[in-house]
């Protein structure tokens, strides 16, 4: 293997840079807000040294992060040797990372809007034991003729590859591996237009607010809130009405911009997802470490036919950071979704039969729902009577919700393998093979143990703390049926 010793990309000094500028953005923006916006450079002017002290600060940290990202350009090499990735990096403290390419599980490849000006990516390396959702290695910006390079070494070394002697032109030339999936334009609109992105967009929203909570007199605009309701319940709702719209969409642009030109291929025992707009990312998933399957289908895309695939991976760097959940097929309809598992899975059971909870169990999957639904009827007809009369058709809706949940809850074991179906809003089928089940357990109340039922969850691993799918309410000999199914 090569021992030429290779250095990232002059543009990695920048993106280091701005990643670490990026973090200080918001807190100078508080600052400044909340100081109303009182800034002067004129010395006899009373803000004169906080401003010269909040940008002198600002400027220091700006200088600091630009030399960091000097620093770990001119500091971080990496070579092949003895069939090994290595790596070595820092000043004062000089840190050395050999990995074994027989140990690397992926790896995967982002393009940000930097790396996609100047012809580069972001290589992270993940292996089985990376932690946390953080790569083994990141190589912040090399060539893609690098990273080509780095992969065909990986295959070399694991023998599935031919030796070849051009090793860039061999990954140029290489038949491309056939694809399983690829998003339509109509497609990604559907998706867009029927995500739960709007939920993100609100709770960003709130979380901004509550950063200016010492700014903001939120008891006294609660007044005039409460006042305004009283005369203009009309205006209240338009308002409402136009910020959930406003929401949407931007949701909608959010999920184009991740969502736009996704593709899922199949190569050498591993999934090559590829998407997004302005960066570019690539994740790689071997098909080994796949721990569960998630069917989820929202009521609107349930009537439409429509449902998205998640994957519950056992490690590698997940869509959210830490998270291990892979969104393996975003929109797809439900007949294609099932011959293509068929293909990946040939060996598992995509067209379950479940086991329902009984009817007796359904008072249990809304009764719970009155604690807290009471207390919040009474506050709102008491403090926004008569309109707070409204509240009473939460008692209606939350009994519909309930029966829907209960006619949703059901299991089926085939084998070696569990399925389990339940809801909250979104009716989810989770597919799960037995080797795969970190633990399962079950839980049961006073209430249930007279009318002779049981709460079952099972946990994979994903993520920091797994995965658990639950079904409430069974059949107590089902229940018990799963569990000596699982001692066995």
């Amino acid at each position: 293997m090569s021992k030429e010793i290779n250095r990232l990309h002059p543009v990695s000094a920048i993106i280091t840079s701005v990643k670490a500028l990026k973090s200080m953005i918001l807190p100078i923006a508080i600052i400044i807000i909340s100081n109303g916006f009182n800034f002067s450079l004129n010395f006899r002017s009373d803000h004169f040294f906080e401003t010269i002290l909040l940008f002198g600060v600002w400027g220091v940290a700006a200088l600091l992060a630009f030399v960091g990202g000097i620093i770990k350009w001119r500091t971080f090499v990496y070579w092949f040797e003895d069939g090994e990735l290595r790596v070595t990096y820092g000043l004062f403290v000089k840190k050395k990372r050999y990995i074994p390419f027989e140990r690397i599980q992926s790896l995967n490849y982002n393009e940000g809007v930097f790396h996609r000006i100047f012809g580069l990516v972001k290589v992270q390396v993940e292996t089985a034991g990376s932690k946390g959702g953080k790569p083994e290695v990141e190589l912040t910006a090399i060539r893609k003729a690098a990273a080509d390079i780095i992969e065909l070494e990986m295959r070399h070394a694991k023998n599935e590859a031919v030796q070849q002697q051009d090793q860039v032109q061999v990954v140029e030339e290489a038949i491309p591996t056939p694809m399983m999936y690829h998003m339509s334009m109509r497609d990604l609109l559907v998706l867009a237009t029927t995500s739960g992105g709007i939920g993100v967009v609100l709770s960003g929203l709130a979380a901004v607010a509550s950063q200016f909570s010492d700014i903001i007199p939120y008891e006294t605009v609660f007044h005039e809130l409460a006042d305004f309701v009283k005369i203009g319940a009309f205006l209240v709702a338009l308002t409402v009405m136009v910020v959930l719209i406003v929401a949407w969409i931007v949701s909608v642009v959010i999920t184009l911009i991740n969502y736009y030109d996704y593709t899922v291929r199949i190569e050498e025992e591993k999934l090559i997802i590829t998407k997004g707009l302005l960066e570019k990312k690539r994740i790689t998933l071997p098909l080994n470490r796949i721990q569960a399957i998630r069917i989820v289908e929202n009521p609107l895309r349930q009537l439409t036919g429509f449902t998205t695939v998640v994957v519950e991976s056992a490690g590698g760097n997940g869509e959210n950071g830490n998270d291990k959940k892979i969104t393996l097929f975003p929109l797809i309809k439900k007949p294609d979704c099932m011959q293509t598992l068929e293909q990946l899975f040939p060996d598992m059971n995509w067209q379950p039969t479940f086991t329902r909870s009984p009817k007796r169990a359904r008072p249990f999957f809304y009764r719970i729902d009155f604690f807290w639904l009471v207390p919040v009827i009474g506050a709102s007809i008491y403090f926004f009577f008569p309109y707070g009369l409204l509240s009473l058709l939460l008692i209606p809706l939350t009994i519909l919700l309930g029966i829907w949940q209960h006619r949703t809850a059901g299991y089926q074991i085939d084998g070696k393998q569990l399925a389990m179906q339940y809801r909250v809003f979104s009716r989810i089928t989770l597919i799960m093979e037995k080797k795969r089940i970190q633990s399962i357990e079950s839980t049961q109340s006073y209430f249930q143990k007279r009318k002779n039922v049981m709460s079952v969850k099972a946990t994979v691993m994903s993520g920091a703390t797994g995965t658990t799918g639950s079904v409430s309410s069974l059949e107590q000999q089902d229940a018990e049926t799963i569990l000596t199914w699982y001692e066995h």
